[in-house]
């Protein structure tokens, strides 16, 4: 189905991720993880506005506390008021940081923070190290600050999704080339039950997702120059061609839901646009953003 896709920020990052969408602003916050960056993208105006930060960005979160984000840094987690730019550390520091990086994180359906780790590919200049399989970990942070740990023996850790009807957590291992369902117990925010989802598709790894209302993933393909729209039985519906190879990640915004906003990473000197943030509208609308929870809110 041929769509409309449109380059509305031609920011030239290096690997923008974790696209979250405001709909309180009627603004996408996304990161560009090698050059420590938050962008807040205003859909009225389309003009955007950069924070520097002095590690890799790597995740945002909504909170239950309007105008309040959760940011995950490479070693840490902050609160950050955009607003006025205060910052305040969360209290989570990641172990073994900077052998070790967080990476793609998101809130659950009832307002637990879970983020993965991998090791640290990213130099203290923004350069791209080495990244090898096996050192990373899937953290759930709940509201009190309790940290437990889910998963271990990751390579890089990638989409955080659950189901409309909160009963299947998606997760991936970018190296594996694989996505994960699990059964997820929303009365405890736990999981269990890990299988095989959707692994071994030729066009690139996986990168972030977002899920539509119908519970189909939208699954971004790093060097796969797409997006996969992966049925909720695991079946391929449809790969959705990028004008750029390295996709990253995606999520819904706009009023209706029905915008999907794509975040990108730099490409070869032929790909002027590499690193770009996209939109296209589509016919179902996505989720609405979760939010991570507040202690004493």
């Amino acid at each position: 189905m041929a769509r409309e896709l449109v380059c509305v920020a031609p920011v030239g990052d290096r690997c923008g991720e974790g696209a979250v969408w405001s709909a309180d602003e009627a603004a996408l916050y996304w990161t560009d993880i090698n050059r420590f960056l938050i962008h807040r993208y205003d859909e009225a105006t389309r003009a955007v506005r950069t924070w520097l930060f002095d590690e890799p960005v790597v995740a945002i979160s909504l909170t239950g506390e309007d105008g309040r984000l959760l940011v995950a840094l490479g070693s840490k987690l902050i609160w950050w008021w955009p607003q006025t730019d205060r910052r305040q550390d969360h209290g989570f520091a990641l172990p073994g940081a900077p052998r070790v990086r967080l990476n793609d994180g998101r809130a659950d359906p009832v307002g637990n923070f879970w983020v993965g780790s991998m090791k640290n590919n990213v130099l203290p200049d923004g350069q791209l190290g080495d990244v090898a399989p096996g050192e990373g970990i899937l953290y759930r942070i709940a509201p009190d600050g309790a940290v437990t740990e889910w998963r271990h023996g990751l390579g890089i850790s990638n989409t955080l999704c659950w189901s409309p009807d909160r009963s299947t957590f998606y997760f991936g291992d970018t190296l594996a080339n694989e996505v994960y369902a699990f059964d997820y117990d929303a009365a405890g925010g736990t999981i269990s039950g890990e299988r095989p989802f959707f692994a071994g598709f030729g066009r690139g790894a996986p990168d972030g997702s977002a899920i539509d209302s119908e519970g189909f993933l939208w699954n971004c393909r790093y060097g796969g120059s797409c997006i996969a729209r992966v049925a909720p039985n695991g079946s391929l519906a449809e790969a959705i061609d990028m004008p750029v190879t390295n996709i990253t990640t995606c999520t819904f915004g706009g009023a209706d839901l029905k915008t999907l906003y794509i975040t990108t990473a730099g490409g070869g000197p032929a790909e002027r646009l590499a690193g770009s943030l996209y939109a296209m509208r589509v016919e179902v609308p996505g989720m609405p953003e979760n939010r991570f929870g507040v202690a004493g809110r």
